[in-house]
């Protein structure tokens, strides 16, 4: 299954290169990882060995970032590019919005939206951008926000998307071909509500900056909110609280999953309390990747942070093969046990009744919603010599299944 986090390879000098220097690292870290448990069974344990490991393991986890970092920039669309556009309307969006964001003159701004009917951008409550930066934006957002990689996303006008859930079917059954049919129960049904909350961001710029022809205003917008942004989202949708934040699928409520109830996200103990299983801790793994059913396990995906992969890179099969791999490709995200892994730097770490591993079908499971618009506010008062830009786009999600999502609790039940 392709993933959105899959990119395509790259083929830039740089991302080639950082690539390559990862796969030597985890070469390396394989080999020394293997001395240490050599010597582990011997029973002749070294704590040089055990810090060569740490090293070379803190090592791969700079190597991933700088690579991802790599990507996402290599991904990034240029405006310069998108000047080429044959829409005719384009050069008169640019040109107004510049006129906007350098001097203040909304006139333009004013003009093309009661054009375009728009409503609810005014001078009060700011201008609707220009769909080239939206664009850009949500493009880029779609990379370096791992949840909006694999979750459901949906665009919605409006502040609230209510969505009709069944959470039990309607009775079917096998009859033969004179048999009476006997009358099926109707499905029960559940509406969930996603509303949209308010992200903002405030870059400031210089007069110096606004004044320079040379600087393309768009692009710098679009560089300076994406990326914050970004990191406001990933840590919404892990543990956003719901009410001035999007509901993050840890602050649903969790039960045992053999207990497991329509409106409650499942879960499987290590049975350690702050670790994995002392014996096997790739038992706990492959339990929680069984948990899901198998119509989620076919396009599930594991979700942790870093610091999480790198304690479960050292873990082998009983066949004494890692069960983490790097990507095939540049761009393209390492596997567990076969399942692609998404790093949420969010997730908690492993600790006492933390849960640090998910894992499951966060397309059907989480859903994402993005209110059409993102809109500027300019204000040249509140941080004078300073121009802000206030910068608000409306953001929901929270779980819309929760049988296809199942965590992992660092705990002994």
């Amino acid at each position: 299954m392709e993933l959105e986090n899959k990119a395509a390879a790259v083929s830039t000098p740089e991302v080639k290169e950082a690539f390559d220097e990862f796969l030597r690292g985890f070469e390396a870290f394989k080999t020394s990882n293997d001395e240490r448990l050599e010597k582990i069974e011997k029973r002749s344990a070294d704590v040089l060995a055990e810090e060569k490991v740490d090293r070379i393991n803190r090592s791969l986890d700079e190597q991933k970032r700088r690579l991802d970092d790599l990507m996402v920039a290599s991904q990034r669309p240029s405006f310069g590019l998108e000047r080429k556009s044959a829409d005719p309307g384009r050069r008169e969006r640019k040109s107004a919005f510049e006129r906007y964001a350098r001097k203040g003159d909304a006139s333009g701004l004013d003009a093309l939206e009661l054009k375009a009917m728009s409503v609810g951008s005014n001078a009060d409550g700011g201008y609707t951008v220009p769909l080239e930066i939206e664009q850009t934006i949500d493009r880029v957002l779609k990379k370096a926000s791992p949840m909006r990689a694999i979750s459901s996303v949906r665009q919605i006008g409006g502040n609230v998307y209510r969505k009709p859930i069944a959470t039990a079917g309607a009775a079917t059954g096998w009859v033969a071909e004179t048999d009476a049919r006997a009358q099926t129960t109707a499905p029960t049904l559940s509406v969930i509500d996603f509303p949209a909350m308010e992200l903002y961001a405030m870059p400031a710029a210089t007069q110096v900056l606004l004044d320079d022809s040379q600087v393309d205003i768009e692009q710098w917008l679009a560089d300076e909110v994406q990326t914050v942004f970004a990191e406001q989202e990933g840590a919404a949708f892990v543990s956003g609280n719901g009410t001035t934040a999007p509901k993050g699928f840890l602050t649903e409520t969790t039960v045992a999953d053999a207990s497991w109830a329509w409106g409650k996200l499942g879960y499987i103990a290590t049975g350690v309390s702050a670790g994995f299983a002392a014996t096997n801790p790739t038992d706990n793994l492959v339990a929680l990747a069984y948990a899901p059913k198998q119509a989620y396990r076919a396009n599930g995906t594991w979700v942790m942070n870093r610091t999480t992969e790198a304690a479960i890179r050292k873990f082998k099969d009983s066949t004494g093969n890692y069960i983490w791999q790097p990507g095939a490709l540049a761009g393209q995200p390492p596997s567990l046990l076969g399942y692609p892994v998404a790093e949420a730097d969010d997730m908690p770490d492993i600790a006492a009744g933390a849960y640090s591993i998910a894992f499951g079908d966060f397309s059907r499971g989480y859903l994402i919603v993005d209110r059409v618009g993102i809109n500027v506010l300019r204000d040249p008062y509140s941080a004078k010599p300073y121009v802000l830009f206030y910068t608000t786009k409306r953001v929901g999600g929270g779980v819309q299944n929760f049988e296809a999502i199942k965590l992992l609790k660092f705990a002994a039940s």
